[in-house]
């Protein structure tokens, strides 16, 4: 949060605001961006507040219901609403279970109806064309090819894969040990594709790159650092262009299609769920959606009847 932004807000609740944000960091290990959303939220609602010489301790239902409209009828959209409701419902929770406030003035707030937009994803032609793509007589080219066998054989998010060590790797049982979100550690299987480019890039591209510098990122540069995701989020792009594919990607955009053509071939839902690194289940039932409408496309093609 910005000291500018603070000062628009009361210094008793700026306090207590970052004592939340403290909170969140120790006790979920939330990222920066994370913690920067909350405290964003908060402020806003304390900077609404300020002129009614109102602190969030005294907050009440019909105060957060009149900021919300507020917010609302100023242009904010319902999965922004939706997603401010959730800060400040969690903010609340905090100050009842510190017994710095008796009720939570949100408990009863309902959250805007959502509708669930399904995840973009690539079909499998699609991700053949774009695993084709890199050059790899060329050393970037290799190593761009492997993070892409890797993402698609994985489904890891972009930060889990451009923040792999050389030590999360286990050639010889064919695993990643991945650190996802709230520092959760999970197990993830290769897969006997991507282990074979691993391998060759481990045995000998990435020691290229390197000459004899010493880096213990697993994706480096030439200038033995790591490779970052603004870098692979541009290589992917271009890749996309060469393997003419037609909607925008994203890294995301893998881990959507790792996840969509596993149950396509009837992979079990709480599988998925793991190799993810969803912590709830509905989180990734969206999959199930995407691997729906993928048979209503088979079937309309394809059937007599369609």
């Amino acid at each position: 949060m910005s000291s500018s932004r603070f000062n628009k807000i009361n210094p008793v609740d700026q306090a207590i605001i970052e004592q939340f944000s403290d909170m969140l960091w120790m006790e979920r290990g939330l990222s920066k961006n994370t913690l920067s959303s909350y405290i964003n939220d908060l402020s806003g609602l304390s900077e609404w507040l300020k002129p009614q010489s109102t602190l969030l301790v005294d907050v009440n239902r019909e105060k957060i219901l009149s900021y919300l409209a507020f917010c609302v009828e100023h242009g904010l959209k319902s999965r922004t609403t939706a997603r401010l409701l959730s800060s400040v419902r969690r903010f609340y929770q905090y100050l009842v279970r510190e017994k710095i406030i008796n009720e939570d003035p949100s408990a009863q707030i309902d959250a805007p109806k959502l509708g669930r937009p399904l995840p973009q994803s690539l079909t499998e032609d699609e991700v053949e064309r774009l695993l084709e793509a890199p050059n790899v007589n060329t050393l970037e080219g290799y190593r761009d090819r492997v993070m892409l066998e890797v993402l698609y054989a994985t489904g890891l998010r972009v930060s889990e894969l451009v923040g792999l060590r050389i030590d999360q790797i286990n050639l010889r049982q064919g695993v990643i040990r991945v650190i996802g979100k709230g520092n959760k550690e999970r197990l993830v299987p290769l897969g006997e594709e991507s282990l074979a480019w691993l391998e060759q890039y481990c045995h000998g591209t990435r020691t290229e790159l390197l000459k004899k510098s010493l880096c213990e990122s697993l994706f480096v540069t030439r200038r033995a650092s790591a490779m970052t995701r603004q870098a692979f989020w541009y290589a992917l792009k271009r890749y996309a262009v060469i393997a003419e594919i037609k909607n925008s990607i994203s890294p995301h955009t893998l881990r959507h299609a790792f996840a969509s053509h596993l149950l396509n071939h009837g992979a079990d839902l709480r599988v998925v769920q793991l190799l993810l690194g969803h912590s709830d289940l509905s989180t990734t039932q969206i999959y199930t959606h995407v691997a729906k409408e993928r048979l209503k496309d088979l079937h309309q093609q394809h059937h007599p009847r369609g």
